[in-house]
């Protein structure tokens, strides 16, 4: 090989390498999003779906911004999905910060009966596992997953008020 070529490859080899090691320093890593449900609003649904709007406080423990123009949320309880929910909504979760997040979700009727079916077995003061998971759509690489699961306890007879 003539001796241009090897040295155009040796400089872009040398420049493919520096734009990597730039890529990776924006890809630091993230503490999770911390969730909270605050608030449940009934909403006009279609014959036969149940519609809610979720208010999410959704707190960054990052020292950057969250930016985001779309929302996704998935609901399982008992390990049965239950609602699901999709928002165009855009919006901006600030540095050290939180912000509220209004999601509608639908409850199919085959989702009720299902877990309907499955709470026949469940005997009051048994926990009820939940997982909520969803994402704030942010572009190309801003797109943040969050996950949060735990269970409900349902109180039984003797310790209701």
């Amino acid at each position: 090989m003539p001796r241009s070529v090897l040295s155009l490859f040796a400089r872009l080899l040398v420049c493919s390498l520096l734009l990597g090691l730039a890529g990776c320093s924006l890809l630091t890593p993230r503490d999770p999003l911390h969730i909270d449900l605050v608030g449940l609003e009934p909403l006009a649904g279609q014959e036969m779906e149940m519609r809610f709007a979720v208010v999410l406080r959704v707190q960054n423990p990052n020292d950057n911004v969250i930016d985001y123009n779309g929302v996704a949320l998935d609901l399982e309880v008992n390990g049965q999905p239950l609602a699901s929910g999709v928002s165009a909504q855009a919006g901006q979760v600030p540095r050290f910060g939180e912000a509220l997040i209004r999601v509608p979700l639908s409850i199919s009727t085959f989702s009720l009966v299902r877990q309907a079916w499955a709470a026949s077995g469940y005997r009051q003061g048994q926990d009820l596992p939940y997982r909520l998971n969803g994402k704030l759509a942010g572009g190309l690489l801003g797109t943040v997953r969050f996950d949060d699961s735990g269970t409900l306890n349902w109180p039984s007879p003797a310790n209701a008020p």
